[in-house]
């Protein structure tokens, strides 16, 4: 159906008569949605069913991706062009007289993640698939995904986000691969050939129920699949309590992070956690069993890996199921599993590495506590045995200590590998904040920095600079992101300069376009497009940003002789629903683009933009549009990043700290081709350690410091003068945790840098351009390679003949 436009089109009619049960002249454009999905998924489907049989056949290792978090993005243009039949379906669908970007924009936007762990996940399991590698993604199905933004008068209102409203194309219900799931109850123990035995009993069960989505790699035939849980109600009890027992069931998979204020949200984000790993490893052990019997093998034939500690209950969970179900002893139990399982770190900020209080986690999870507390009573003696007499050290590491279940050091002791994302990050896990676990486990430490699918951010979201591309050096960088490098010999050339010029102008008209209908701003095209677009949190320094435009307000104010190059501030964030602070800093921005957007001198110089509801789709026509990306967390505090990636492929020149990847770009492409400054993550490390840093010094010794945080509470905004006085607190009384008012000096001279760079478009376009070139190695599918390579040990697996 897809071989050629006549073809395509005579079907494409056909089955959407038969699908609607209406003629082509009355079909809405969610029916054609449909109806091209479905021919999609179906032709997907005989790769789909090949690639397992390949796997079972072949009998390949195969990695198992678990992750609390899915950010995909739309589907359908991404499957197309994978499936390399974008072109003929574009322009049967024109012959129709249908726009195929109208048709995308039908299909939901779903929000299964917060942010990069989530994009992350998907850019892996992209490259997974386009590398022909025996890999597959778990994650939860929610139904609800991260909450849809609003803005109202300049406030964060969040209303569900409802992804599967109109139901989902691409899943695949897989009813008679459902696995239970016990919560409550209590466990007993007995005597069984000279050895205790545990089952748990009285517990309620869940159902989890699969719903299997393709992953199709790029022009091969292979279609992996990310695999989502859904919870659902067992087979009901007289006993129970049907609507409360129904109500909490389908609460495990309602929402993406519930609020763990309070106690009940903290069981159930537990619920969550364990529910996704107690399905993906009872399927894992199934998938297993079909084809092998000895589970003493399960390691050579399998590789589970963690996404950060949210699935880190996978290691008792495995050991529960190779011991009670299985029948292994605790030793064989264990080599199985602390060679089956890795771990990748996302974060150093202590309130991301999870800690469950003991008084929540043992009632919920009876036998999981059980084996956690052996693991922990076992690893202790460990500790005892290396560090005698060393008490500090051995309560330092313990897996259970003060109440508490440490989700990261039970990852760390129950996997094979440890990784950061970043090379600055792995260096801080290993000498700074898991140091104690280096020294112990030195051969578990590794790093893997970050990567993105060049697939979805550059062929995908800008096909202009796509077509550029390979225009100049031709299309092998499209399988090998590396040979992007053969731009820099071209450099030379001015057509290509002026090209490169045209394709940047021509995507920041699409998006100032799009601010002029969603946010009624009329930006300039030849201002520079200065773009921050991430997760709101304070570590990130939104509030520097805002500060620094402050403070331009002002010079352009107090001083008509003052000129800058012309500049459109762009932003787009989420603040987590119960983040008080991060929420003040999005209303404060729009607080800012009130005064600057109304002045009218001001006006024609910069315009504030907050572009509502940033999600993976938004984000396809930002970043090619972008001239500077901004990058400025608190040295120290960022693992990776990948939107600094996705920016650099796109041609953004970045204003950075030295943090995460942000250093290992600047490596790649010189000094000279980044617009870096601020404190390094030595110096940051080193003021946490020495508490000598003092915010008040600078406020008091800068007057454009005081100018600026003085008008967070004197009226400037016209608002209730308290209205940002908890963000001014912060810089002030709380002394400033993310060095802001340190920084602030140095980022202002970095701007200032920026503007007059900016002024030499040729030079400025060749650095965009040297950024480009350089951007193949942060490709994703590098990232995995490596995974494949170092840690997971998998190969890849191709179509014979």
């Amino acid at each position: 159906m897809f071989s050629n436009k006549d073809s395509f089109k005579e079907c494409f009619l056909k089955r959407l008569e038969s699908m609607c049960g209406k003629g082509f002249e009355e079909s809405t454009t969610r029916d054609k949605y449909h109806t091209l999905g479905n021919m999609v998924r179906e032709y997907i489907s005989s790769k789909w069913i090949e690639t397992n049989e390949r796997y079972r056949s072949e009998s390949q290792k195969q990695v198992y991706y678990l992750s609390i978090e899915f950010l995909l993005g739309r589907l359908l243009g991404q499957n197309l062009l994978n499936l390399q039949i974008k072109d003929i379906v574009e322009e049967g669908l024109k012959e129709l007289n249908i726009s195929l970007s109208e048709i995308e924009e039908c299909e939901s936007d779903p929000a299964l993640g917060n942010g990069g762990l989530g994009r992350l996940a998907a850019c892996f399991l992209d490259s997974l698939a386009t590398l022909n590698l025996p890999g597959h993604g778990y994650g939860i199905r929610y139904k609800h995904g991260l909450f849809d933004q609003k803005i109202v008068d300049g406030y964060q209102v969040e209303l569900p986000e409802q992804w599967l409203r109109h139901g989902n194309v691409w899943e695949v219900r897989k009813p008679d691969e459902s696995v239970e799931i016990s919560f409550w109850g209590r466990v007993e123990a007995s005597t069984h050939n000279g050895g205790l035995t545990f089952k748990h009993v009285d517990a309620q069960k869940v159902l989890a129920v699969p719903y299997d989505m393709p992953v199709v790699g790029f022009e091969v035939s292979t279609v992996n699949t990310l695999r989502l849980w859904n919870a659902e109600p067992e087979t009901f009890s007289p006993h129970q309590d049907i609507l409360s027992y129904k109500r909490e069931t389908e609460a495990i998979t309602d929402f993406l992070y519930p609020d763990d204020t309070y106690d009940e949200g903290k069981i159930l984000r537990l619920k969550q956690q364990y529910f996704l790993v107690s399905a993906s490893i009872q399927s894992i052990i199934a998938s297993f069993k079909k084809e092998r019997s000895n589970l003493r093998e399960l390691h050579q034939h399998v590789a589970i890996h963690i996404n950060d500690t949210h699935p880190a209950m996978a290691v008792p969970e495995l050991m529960r199921i190779l011991i009670d179900v299985e029948g292994l002893s605790w030793d064989e139990a264990w080599e199985v599993t602390s060679q089956t399982v890795s771990y990748t770190n996302h974060t150093i900020l202590a309130e991301a590495l999870e800690k469950w209080p003991i008084h929540l986690f043992k009632p919920l999870l009876p036998r999981i506590y059980m084996i956690i507390e052996e693991i922990n009573e076992r690893f202790c003696a460990e500790l005892w045995a290396k560090y005698p007499g060393d008490w500090h050290r051995i309560e330092h590491m313990a897996i259970i200590a003060h109440g508490l279940v440490k989700m990261a050091h039970l990852a760390i002791v129950g996997s094979s590998s440890i990784n950061g994302v970043a090379k600055i990050h792995s260096n801080i896990l290993k000498n700074r904040e898991m140091k104690s676990f280096y020294e112990f486990y030195p051969w578990k430490f590794n790093n893997k920095t970050n990567g993105i699918s060049h697939r979805r951010w550059l062929l995908k979201a800008n096909p202009e600079l796509t077509a550029l591309i390979k225009n100049t050096i031709g299309e092998e960088w499209v399988r090998s992101p590396e040979k992007l490098i053969d731009l820099k010999n071209h450099l030379h050339q001015s057509s290509l300069i002026e090209q490169f010029a045209a394709v940047k102008r021509k995507r920041k008209e699409i998006l100032a376009n799009k601010i002029a209908e969603k946010n009624g701003i009329i930006v300039d095209l030849d201002s520079i497009f200065d773009v921050q677009v991430k997760r709101l949190h304070a570590y990130k320094r939104q509030l520097l940003n805002v500060l620094h435009i402050m403070y331009l307000y002002n010079r352009l104010k107090e001083d008509v002789n003052y000129t800058i190059q012309p500049r459109t501030f762009i932003f787009g964030a989420k603040a987590s629903p119960t983040y008080y602070y991060a929420k003040k800093i999005i209303k404060l921005i729009h607080s800012l683009a009130e005064k600057v957007n109304k002045d009218p001198r001001v006006s024609k110089v910069i315009k504030v933009v907050f572009m509502e509801n940033y999600r993976v789709s938004l984000a396809e026509g930002i970043f090619p549009a972008a001239d500077v990306s901004e990058q400025i967390s608190t040295a120290s505090k960022e693992a990776s990043g990948t939107g600094n990636m996705k920016f650099m492929m796109n041609g953004a020149l970045t204003v950075g700290t030295l943090d995460g990847a942000n250093i290992e770009m600047m490596e790649e492409i010189g000094k000279e081709n980044i617009f870096t400054f601020g404190l390094t993550a030595n110096d940051v490390l080193k003021y946490e350690e020495n508490g000598r840093y003092r915010s008040m010094e600078y406020y008091h010794h800068d007057q454009r410091i005081r100018q600026v945080v003085d008008q967070l509470t004197n009226g400037f905004f016209s608002e209730d003068e308290g209205e940002f006085e908890s963000i001014a607190d912060s810089l002030l009384v709380q002394n400033d945790q993310y060095f802001v008012l340190r920084d602030f000096a140095s980022y202002i001279d970095v701007q200032e840098k920026v503007g007059l760079a900016y002024q030499d478009r040729n030079d400025w376009y060749e650095k965009a351009l040297i950024n480009i070139s350089h951007s193949g190695l942060f490709s994703s599918d590098r990232t995995i390679s490596q995974y494949a390579d170092d840690i997971w040990k998998i190969s890849p697996s191709y179509v014979k003949g």
